[in-house]
């Protein structure tokens, strides 16, 4: 694979760090300065400033994001997720949670297991609640449910059930952009509340807003082999 793909894999740095050490010619490899875009196998000797790259163990960390806190890894980029956690080492989010909602958001230096996840047809579950403006009926939940035409775009099928007579559970399996924003605008409600509480078996359960925590070992093992 190409050099940046494979030191953001191994979890060293981002594709874009990397580039910029090629750039700098602060890569070597085999013996030869590296070239952007070089193709490498994980064999090869692979210098980072003439020391040898070591393969960082994985991280995996769910944050409980406030809203107002942006899902990028660009740090020019004011309230991002990276400066606000400020974690020593280098993470990245994995998937997106827009800004005004809060919740659940996988941080870790595993770009395999980022693109596993993030492959739609995998069928992954995201389960939220959801706050809206004004009560909603039966008709409402079944409706949602069955997909929403978004703007040239339907939404899949999806679980949604009623909690009170102005916020709902949903489980969404696809993360179109403000989804859930969108499909409920198209019924004529506004969000005013949305927290995303599970990702897969991942569940935020008591963690508090603003905090964050290690994965356990078994959370791990069963995510990876989801």
């Amino acid at each position: 694979m190409r050099i940046n793909k494979l030191l953001s894999n191994l979890g060293i740095c981002s594709r874009k760090e990397a580039n910029r050490l090629i750039e700098a010619n602060r890569v070597i490899v085999n013996g030869i300065n590296c070239m952007p875009g070089q193709w490498v196998e994980e064999s090869d000797k692979i210098l980072i400033d003439k020391k040898p790259i070591v393969k960082n163990n994985k991280i995996y960390i769910i944050l409980n994001k406030p809203a107002g806190i942006i899902c990028t890894s660009a740090k020019e980029i004011e309230n991002n997720i990276i400066t606000y956690m400020n974690y020593p080492k280098y993470i990245f989010p994995v998937g997106r949670l827009d800004k005004d909602s809060q919740g659940l958001i996988l941080m870790t230096n595993d770009g395999e297991l980022t693109n596993k996840i993030l492959k739609s047809e995998n069928e992954h579950e995201k389960e939220y609640i959801v706050t809206v403006d004004k009560d909603f009926d039966e008709t409402f939940i079944l409706k949602m449910s069955q997909g929403v035409d978004i703007g040239g775009i339907k939404t899949k099928p999806c679980k949604i059930s009623k909690i009170t007579n102005n916020t709902f559970k949903i489980i969404l399996t696809q993360g179109l952009n403000r989804q859930i924003r969108k499909m409920s605008k198209a019924f004529g409600y506004t969000v005013t509340k949305l927290e995303r509480v599970r990702i897969m078996n991942i569940k935020i359960d008591k963690l508090k807003i603003g905090h964050w925590r290690e994965l356990s070992k078994s959370e791990v093992e069963e995510l990876i082999n989801s």
